[in-house]
């Protein structure tokens, strides 16, 4: 897109923002270049990049991506034989560390951070060099003693020499029979050279070697003849250590040359990496977000700020490329339109860029092969170009090039020149923008340029709000709206006179003064149509609280309730379960004692059982939490067959001796129980786990099949009792066939069973294999 355009915009400014974001010099420059791409999939690429580094660095705030340089210019020079000096194979050591360090921590996130790993990816770290590197180059630029065992040895020696010069030196400096020879009592260097700073009369008293003399002409600095040979010495081995280190860094240079063109490459990756990480710091300094992205070109912006506005900019939505494909703002000077028509151009400037906009989530923006804008004066006294003859000139450019998908943005059109003829030009160029199929904003302050509008199919009008009682924009942008000047009412306000502003309207001409009055009602009725809607809102929000506070204590009565009933149900189960073990208990003690051969003692053992039997049912009836049964009958008659669930047997009522209690018979049994325990028998259903349902008091039948081993035998044990007690002489044990475990089991069960007189599979009609047929003693 044409640089001039992006200017236009500010978008050099949005590029200045964004680059303070870098840290690197690679990522600056990429930052301060940015240019806005059209291909629909790249964007998509780029934008995704920008929410993960948005994320990454909100959810990983320790993550260090710095310590990197811009070394591309040394890493080129090795391949025409250069050799790095110790400084620069430090910052290599550094690119190298990043390189690694980065690779690393995005290869170990590669799901979470899918688009950024596809960059780092192509990293290539080198960590033998960068091992070497370190052990032979420290910072700021030295070679360490490690890089070699000459080097370290020669620098020893070269200490153990200077420590003898020194050493021999002070002999000087603290006898006071050579003190008075010297301007100072101290030890210097000059050239190199370890001297002692003779009074320039005593320099016949320390014979030497004489390496400089102060300004003034009375100092000389001599090195004693003492230890002229021992600072040969240090000289000789200073070259030693130069012609190794340069052997060193030689070799180390070689080492980076051989990959330089990959370490080159990398540190690129680095500086796309660094733009990527600055667009998610943007983001998060701008709250923007990404927007929806389409395919066509249109754009919906809902809550959109311009980007470089600080402080609180009011927010806009604007649409543009559905309903219609030109939108025609007017409204007074300093109401925002330059801003709106601003906004928008970067919002779509910055998202083709992979940039996140200043803007609701839910904001649609599609992808233009262009944006075009004619904005501000750029009339010149050189080129003798007028205001009017700079807008017409961006004007034709745009025509010429402007297609289906651009986005042309012209600010206040048809200014400059005669009203008439300015607005008359506005409207031709707007239609035939509109025949390209361009989708176009322009500011204007013309009348003809609102009708030109109001008249048009897929051209619409919208307006930047004014408040007219203070004076001041609401910069509110309202679409399907004209918009006024309002230069009475400011005048007004600023204390023009008003016979003069009375005067002025005067001068309209009948149709103007319509359409202003025509654009007044409809601003009456927007202010009412909104004031309405807020008010439908604040009632909705109002009913919707009123929802929520009752939901929340409907929810709070429903949590107690289910609190109660479930108390209530484990106090219930609890009384349930401690009858059904005394009821057992009563069956089992009952069982040992028909066993016994005399037939007194077995009555004796009967009417024990009835009144335990009976004492248990009374405690059970006066229970506070009786087991639910859904329902009773009303009345019962004598004689009527009745079911009572807590025991799980069916009876037949023998009399009802007062109101609300009923005795039933209950095999030998007569129980004596509240009409409210008791169902018809068409309604019975088992109760938990006492007793058995069935034709009669106790059927002749157990149906076992579906029912595994432990459970079935259960089952059988506590059946086997009910039909004892019942008086059955015989009964049919059904197991089916299935695998044979079943059968076997109960086989051997009836085996042990003192009461069983025999058993036998069942015959022809009887169920075969599949049923056991028992009888009694």
């Amino acid at each position: 897109m044409d640089d001039r355009v992006l200017r236009r915009l500010e978008f050099d400014l949005v590029r200045e923002r964004l680059a303070e974001h870098t840290v690197s010099a690679i990522g600056r420059q990429l930052a301060e270049s940015l240019a806005p791409v059209t291909e629909p999939e790249t964007i998509k690429r780029l934008l995704v990049q920008t929410a993960e580094a948005r994320n990454l660095l909100r959810l990983e705030p320790g993550f260090d991506f710095g310590g990197w340089h811009d070394i591309r210019e040394e890493l080129k020079r090795l391949s025409h034989g250069a050799v790095l000096d110790a400084g620069s194979l430090c910052l290599v050591t550094d690119n190298l560390t990043a390189i690694r360090r980065v690779k690393h921590f995005l290869s170990e996130r590669s799901t979470s951070y899918h688009a950024l790993w596809q960059v780092a990816r192509d990293l290539k770290p080198f960590p033998e060099l960068e091992k070497e590197l370190k052990t032979c180059v420290s910072p700021p630029g030295e070679v360490a003693d490690e890089a070699s065992a000459l080097l370290a040895d020669t620098r020893r020696r070269i200490e153990r020499a200077k420590s003898g010069v020194k050493e021999a030196l002070d002999v000087f400096v603290r006898s006071p029979a050579w003190q008075k020879y010297l301007q100072d009592p101290i030890v210097t260097i000059r050239e190199g050279r370890y001297v002692l700073p003779v009074k320039v009369e005593h320099r016949d008293k320390i014979k030497g070697l004489i390496h400089d003399q102060s300004a003034s002409g009375a100092t000389l600095f001599i090195e004693p003849i003492a230890v002229v040979e021992k600072g040969n010495e240090i000289r000789r081995l200073e070259a030693v250590e130069k012609r190794e280190i340069e052997r060193i860094l030689a070799k180390l240079s070689s080492s980076v040359g051989m990959v330089a063109d990959e370490v080159i490459d990398s540190t690129e990756i680095l500086g796309r990496l660094d733009l990527i990480l600055a667009k998610g710091r943007y983001s998060t300094v701008l709250n923007a977000m990404p927007p929806v992205l389409s395919s066509d070109p249109v754009i919906d912006l809902a809550k959109a700020r311009h980007p470089l506005l600080k402080g609180k900019a009011v927010p806009v939505d604007i649409r543009l490329g559905k309903d219609f494909d030109t939108l025609v703002v007017t409204g007074p000077n300093t109401g925002g339109k330059t801003v709106a028509l601003k906004t928008v151009g970067l919002c779509v400037l910055m998202v083709q860029s992979g940039l996140e906009v200043p803007a609701a989530e839910e904001s649609v923006i599609g992808v233009f092969d262009a944006v075009y804008a004619d904005i501000g004066d750029e009339q010149s006294i050189t080129e003798n170009l007028s205001t009017f003859s700079s807008h017409l000139r961006n004007i034709i450019e745009i025509l010429e090039k402007a297609g289906e998908k651009a986005l042309v943005l012209l600010d206040e059109l048809g200014a400059g020149t005669d009203p008439k003829e300015g607005a008359a030009l506005g409207c031709a160029i707007l239609e035939e923008l509109g025949r390209r199929g361009a989708k176009t904003i322009a500011s204007t302050h013309s009348g003809e340029l609102k009708e030109f509008a109001a008249g048009r199919p897929r051209v619409e009008n919208a307006s930047v709000e004014f408040n007219p009682e203070t004076l001041t924009p609401t910069y509110r942008l309202v679409i399907g709206q004209p918009g006024r000047s309002n230069a009475f009412e400011i005048a007004r306000g600023l204390g023009l006179p008003e016979r003069f502003v009375a005067r002025a309207q005067d001068y309209l001409n009948p149709e103007e003064r319509h359409l202003r009055e025509m654009i007044q009602d409809l601003e009456q009725a927007r202010h009412a149509a909104d004031a309405a809607a807020a008010e439908a809102i604040r009632l909705k929000q109002e009913t919707a609280a009123i929802k929520a506070e009752y939901e929340s204590k409907l929810e709070e009565l429903l949590v107690k309730k289910n609190r109660l009933l479930g108390e209530a149900r484990e106090e219930a189960g609890a009384v349930s379960r401690q009858a059904r073990r005394e009821a057992e208990e009563i069956i089992r003690e009952l069982r040992e004692k028909i066993q016994l051969e005399n037939r007194r003692e077995q009555e004796m053992a009967i009417q024990e059982a009835r009144a335990r039997l009976g004492r248990l049912n009374e405690r059970f009836a006066q229970s506070p939490y009786p087991v639910p049964q859904g329902g009773s009958p009303g009345m019962v008659e004598p004689g009527e067959v009745v079911f009572i669930p807590r025991f799980g047997q069916e009876g037949t009522v023998v009399s009802v001796p007062k109101e609300g209690m009923v005795i039933v018979q209950v095999g030998a049994f007569k129980v004596e129980v509240p009409l409210a325990a008791v169902k018809p028998a068409a309604k019975r259903q088992v109760a938990a786990g006492v007793g058995f349902s069935g034709g009669g008091a106790v059927s002749t039948t157990l149906d076992l099949r579906g029912q595994r081993v432990d459970e079935a035998l259960y089952n059988l044990e506590r059946y086997l009792d009910d039909a004892l007690l019942a008086g059955l002489g015989r009964v049919d044990i059904i197991h089916g066939y299935g695998t044979g475990a079943l059968r076997t089991a109960v086989k051997e069960y009836l085996q042990g069973h003192p009461r069983v007189k025999s058993f036998r599979p069942g015959g022809h009609g009887e169920g075969g294999a599949g049923v056991t047929v028992v009888e009694f003693k």
